[in-house]
């Protein structure tokens, strides 16, 4: 019989900036989105005054000052480090496991054979707790759907201590345990579907459970019969140990300020560029086409304008300096004065293996697409800035000042990502 448990992260955003400023723990905090925008994350203080996720922090800044707040920029970097932490010890505590998103991981614990798996569960968490510094809660079911909604009960009811398997009910308490939870909690059902499902009567997730699977395969698709034959206990989602390599890399952003001029769109083109080409190396990809596309804002009365260009490669590629001319030329091609931008960004299209990208038979080596000597150097470029930091290596073109950046101002360190901002301990 199939054992999956869900390991989530608790308000993971927050979370880490509290493993290296413990004076935020018990006070309202946010984690904002790009440029200071929306919210994304939210301490459970902040859940409790009503700020709903996603919410635009200006509509809030009354309620922040009253409130005392804390709001603080997205530090990417610092928490993708410290995700790769935690799924590091999840992997040696799981014979198998699946990183799903960037604080959720499933793992298949099928073969731990004689072991008590709520303890196990429990020595999971105090294993990433007291290594990496987060809390998490520990879901466990024999499908993934099950797993994920026992994550759920495991967060909203304490008296399970944060690990909770729903293979251990009776079927009535199991029957009971669905009855009180709504449908829209269940993995897989969006706004739309759980508007849907309500007008049919479908409220709870038992009422879904023991739905007709032939109505519900006929409306909604297999997708949702297949939710419906979990939420029964038939395991129809497996183990994908190994992430499916991405079919487009896109690298965009929201500008700091408003940006009218050909040289700083060019700036930013080329440092979204550099970051997507860096991703498709990361996995192996080469490019067949690149897509560059530059807007102004949508919600406001200034001219509105937006455009998009897409060049084919002649051979396909994971070199930077040949994306970046083909990225170049698509934006002065698309580029029309007098407009005030606020957005740019960069996709690359038609990705394959990098093993299997079909050379150019009439272009010198200098010119292959896949020459070594520029593949050698890619991999040093890329080296030079994992090991010292992202940026540490980047092109002339994205230039030095860059006004156009997006706004950290409330950013934390690089406690864990850049040497000059590593943590400071104090006896």
């Amino acid at each position: 019989m199939s054992v999956f448990a869900l390991v989530d992260c608790n308000n993971f955003y927050v979370s880490c900036e509290r493993v290296f400023d413990p004076k935020l723990e018990g006070r309202p905090v946010v984690v904002l989105s790009n440029n200071d925008g929306c919210v994304v994350a939210r301490s459970p203080e902040v859940k409790a005054l009503g700020v709903p996720m996603g919410a635009p922090w200006f509509q809030y800044q009354t309620l922040a000052r009253k409130q005392r707040i804390v709001a603080l920029s997205s530090n990417y970097a610092l928490y993708a480090d410290l995700s790769d932490r935690v799924m590091r010890i999840l992997a040696d505590l799981s014979p198998a496991h699946e990183v799903y998103s960037i604080d959720e991981c499933f793992c298949d614990w099928r073969g731990l054979a004689g072991v008590d798996l709520i303890e196990y569960g429990q020595r999971t968490r105090q294993r990433i707790r007291q290594w990496v510094g987060l809390p998490v809660c520990v879901g466990l079911g024999p499908t993934k759907t099950l797993a994920k909604l026992a994550n759920h009960v495991a967060k909203k009811q304490p008296q399970h201590d944060s690990v909770f398997d729903i293979a251990r009910l009776t079927e009535t308490e199991r029957t009971e345990l669905l009855d009180r939870i709504a449908v829209g909690e269940v993995w897989g059902v969006g706004r739309r579907i759980e508007e849907r499902l309500r007008e049919q009567g479908i409220t709870t997730v038992r009422a879904l459970r023991d739905a007709d699977t032939r109505m519900i395969r006929a409306r909604y698709g297999v997708v949702l019969e297949r939710t419906v034959r979990e939420l029964r206990g038939s395991s129809c989602l497996p183990l994908e140990a190994v992430t499916p390599p991405r079919k487009q890399i896109l690298c965009s952003r929201s500008f700091g300020q408003r940006v009218e001029d050909l040289d700083s769109l060019r700036q930013a083109v080329t440092a979204y560029t550099a970051r997507a080409a860096e991703k498709l190396r990361r996995q192996g990809s080469s490019a067949g086409a690149i897509q560059v596309f530059i807007e102004t804002n949508r919600f406001n009365d200034e001219p509105r304008y937006a455009a998009q260009r897409t060049i084919p490669l002649a051979t396909p590629t994971a070199d930077t300096h040949r994306l970046l001319h083909a990225a170049h030329h698509a934006l002065v091609d698309i580029y029309r004065p007098g407009y005030r931008y606020q957005k740019a960004g960069v996709i690359l299209l038609d990705l394959d293996p990098a093993e299997n990208a079909q050379r150019d038979c009439f272009a010198s080596l200098a010119a292959d697409a896949i020459d070594p000597a520029r593949a050698k150097l890619m991999s040093a470029i890329d080296a030079i800035n994992r090991n010292h930091g992202r940026g540490a290596l980047r092109w002339a073109a994205e230039g030095y000042t860059r006004p156009w950046a997006m706004r950290t101002d409330r950013r934390t360190q690089g406690y864990t990502t850049r040497w000059n901002e590593l943590a400071t301990a104090r006896a």
